[in-house]
């Protein structure tokens, strides 16, 4: 009795971490982007509540590794490197090669730094 209720609690968890998947998906494309954070939080419940999808979650990772990579990355905890490795990688794609500043403002931050 106490197993069947462990596993109805389960698939409970896992069926609201999809629901919260699905909201932060859609507020993941919304101007703001307010609502991704629930994209992680639901992805956190399912993967710590289901061996299936979790085996499904390191299939993918395997095989598209571009993508999962920074989902692996978000749920550890690692926001900021995950965000600036982004906006480094969409200013390869959508900005012209004269106008790409990031990685020379990153250059010259860590020199500063270095000198005292």
């Amino acid at each position: 009795m106490i197993h069947r209720l462990r596993r109805l609690m389960r698939n409970v968890i896992v069926a609201f971490g999809f629901v919260l998947m699905a909201i932060g998906l859609v507020g993941a494309f919304l101007p703001t982007h307010l609502l991704g954070f629930l994209l992680v939080l639901g992805l956190i419940l399912v993967l710590r509540n289901s061996i299936r999808w979790r085996r499904r979650f390191i299939l993918m990772q395997r095989r598209y590794p571009r993508y999962g990579y920074p989902l692996r990355r978000l749920l550890r905890g690692e926001v900021w490197p995950v965000i600036w490795h982004e906006l480094l990688r969409s200013e390869r794609l959508f900005v012209p090669r004269r106008f790409h500043r990031l990685r020379r403002w990153r250059f010259a931050l860590n020199r500063s730094r270095r000198k005292p």
